[in-house]
């Protein structure tokens, strides 16, 4: 008796919540931390079948649809860990890490314990430090970023023009943003001109402004980006881009201070921080007489590189995480993670297009899942591909019973909820995998959701 109370002592002392469950999936014993996970008070006793504890998520699913717990690995097998958003009786949601062991024989009733981990306190702290290890809309704690960091802070403290140099998708234009916000020019204007999406008989008056009258269409004058900028910060993306003509125009400006708009003749005094970004190798422009060697130099006083994303894939889960929450207030969808599994196929793939490239695959991902929890099943192929990992747990059964009814309807229902389960709640992947069409699948998942409210 006295062993039994400090065994039940020590389950409550425990941060990770404890269901024991016997064979039939009915909780029969709970520790404190479990009921709190559940939002129950500490000492109101949970009792009741497994699945009505977490009704409504991917888990409970399963379990209705096997008969048995479907957090049990194989034999030979790696434990096999769950992540569900619960929605306590309060209307909160949490977040719980859930799996499961197999009790010995001679355990008097019981036959399994769920083993549950708070992972909302995790969610606070990766937010926190999000927060703490970023720069402006720069997010990383590797030391590619805070080297990153440093020099954006020391650029800021200069007036001088600053080259950003790094591949299509690295945040360039971030880095430009965190600059001028750090710098004594923060108060001023921030005017970005993309000089790669302007015709070229466009760019020279986009930059210096024009005069009324100075060309077919221009009706008044016009101020340029320029003057636009006046006490302020102007970025000058894809700078690589523009003619030599123009190059010897803005050569002049850099090296004057002054612009004069087209169809006029009199300089104008400007006071402006100049930021130039590109992908392209400038200096090997230079070197075939592409880009003029002094507007190089006038534009490369302090020179920035931004890393690529497989150079600190350590920052890719405080990334995603800050892009999926951008993603959900976009979607108005709840809060949304990724799972462990999804999680490392991120980690794993090179990222071509970086960071870019991330929010595209995880917006991609975001359409495709209907629940809260990203798997791997909802990334893009091509992420799947190069990384190794699987596109599903299992492979897609080919039926063709579903057009010539077997009357198994209790079989066929278990079928469909199980790949629905391995689709991840997806109804077109597992229409897919199915081989019915989603209007078919929609109509069986009503006929069962109404056989079993009649039971």
């Amino acid at each position: 008796m006295q062993s039994l109370t400090m065994l039940r002592g020590f389950l409550d002392s425990l941060e990770e919540g404890v269901l024991f469950l016997d064979a039939g999936l009915t909780v029969l014993e709970t520790n404190v931390a479990a009921r709190r996970m559940l939002g129950h008070a500490d000492d109101a006793f949970v009792t009741g079948l497994c699945s009505s504890l977490f009704a409504g998520t991917s888990c409970a699913r399963q379990c209705e649809s096997d008969g048995r717990c479907s957090l049990m690995p194989a034999a030979d097998q790696d434990r096999k860990i769950q992540d569900v958003a619960l929605k306590r009786p309060n209307g909160e949601e949490s977040l719980l890490r859930m799996w499961a062991m197999l009790l010995p024989p001679n355990a008097s009733d019981l036959s399994y314990a769920i083993v549950l981990r708070d992972c909302s306190r995790e969610r606070a702290l990766e937010t926190e430090v999000r927060e703490r290890w970023q720069l402006g809309g720069l997010i990383g704690r590797s030391r590619a970023m805070q080297n990153l960091y440093q020099n954006v802070l020391r650029a800021a403290a200069s007036d001088a023009s600053v080259l950003l140099t790094g591949e299509s998708g690295v945040g360039k234009e971030l880095v430009a943003r965190a600059l001028h916000d750090s710098s004594a020019r923060a108060k001023g204007p921030y005017v970005a001109l993309h000089c790669a999406s302007l015709q070229e008989n466009l760019l020279e008056s986009e930059l210096f402004g024009h005069a009324k009258g100075a060309f077919s269409g221009a009706v008044a004058a016009r101020l340029g980006r320029f003057e636009a900028a006046s006490g302020g910060t102007l970025l000058l993306d894809e700078i690589g881009e523009i003619s030599l003509a123009t190059q010897t125009k803005l050569l002049r400006v850099l090296q004057e201070r002054e612009i004069v708009r087209v169809g006029e003749n009199h300089p104008r005094k400007i006071d402006v921080r100049v930021i130039a970004a590109t992908h392209r190798d400038l200096a090997g422009m230079v070197r075939r007489g592409e880009f003029r060697e002094d507007l190089y130099y006038r534009l490369r006083v302090l020179p920035l590189e931004v890393p690529a994303l497989r150079e600190h894939r350590e920052d890719i889960p405080l990334l995603a995480s800050k892009l999926l929450g951008d993603l959900a207030q976009r979607y108005r969808r709840p809060e949304l993670t990724l799972s462990p599994e999804a999680m490392k196929a991120l980690e794993l793939y090179d990222w071509p297009g970086n960071v870019r490239h991330l929010f595209n695959v995880l917006e991609y991902a975001v359409v495709q899942a209907e629940g809260s929890i990203i798997l791997p099943i909802h990334l893009l192929g091509e992420v799947l591909a190069a990384t190794g990992a699987p596109r599903a747990s299992a492979p897609p059964p080919q039926l063709t019973h579903y057009y010539q009814p077997a009357g198994d309807d209790a079989a066929e229902r278990a079928l469909i909820l199980r790949v629905l389960e391995e689709s991840g709640g997806n109804k077109a992947e597992a229409a897919r995998r199915l081989g019915m069409s989603r209007t078919t699948l929609w109509a069986r998942l009503n006929q069962a959701a109404g056989q079993l409210s009649k039971t």
